[in-house]
């Protein structure tokens, strides 16, 4: 692991113009993610996920923050804004699903993913999104708790097409 100068790490959220970033990192991480070789095709889902990125930046359905140590990037995360119809307990119906959470292996445990999770998560709540959840892998699940997630039992999942 490197140690790092936290004031030579630069944090931002991505434009339309990062989108050739957004779409190799998220590549990247699916890689790394789900333990595939690196010579895996993902180009079909690259293709997929480049017109995803076009409109979900441009109409605001999912933030994302790239972290930098100088030219070099070395980390992010994204949260998708979405509403459910309003609730007893979420009376907003705005939601947040925060994903695409990486940061390359010789920068963890520096607190970026922390940052990346505030950045987000204040982003959230100036836009008045009330609820934000998340999937943990084991490596994230403990950064996720000390900021204040709590694990949920009662969600289920129906996959229409395999």
């Amino acid at each position: 692991m490197n140690m790092i100068n936290k004031n030579e790490l630069t944090y931002r959220f991505a434009t339309t113009e990062d989108i050739d970033i957004l779409v190799s990192t998220r590549m990247d991480i699916l890689i790394d993610m789900l333990k595939l070789d690196q010579s895996t095709d993902m180009s079909k889902l690259a293709s997929v996920t480049r017109p995803y990125y076009e409109r979900a930046l441009t109409d605001g359905t999912q933030l994302a923050v790239l972290v930098f140590n100088g030219d070099k990037f070395v980390g992010a995360g994204a949260v998708c804004l979405y509403e459910v119809m309003p609730t007893f307990y979420n009376i907003s119906g705005k939601r947040g699903y925060i994903m695409n959470m990486y940061t390359c292996p010789e920068y963890r445990g520096q607190g970026i993913a922390t940052k990346t999770v505030d950045m987000l998560v204040n982003k959230c709540k100036e836009l008045g999104y009330t609820h934000i959840t998340l999937s943990a892998t084991d490596m994230g699940q403990p950064v996720y708790e000390k900021y204040g997630f709590k694990k949920m039992d009662d969600q289920m999942i129906y996959k229409v097409v395999d």
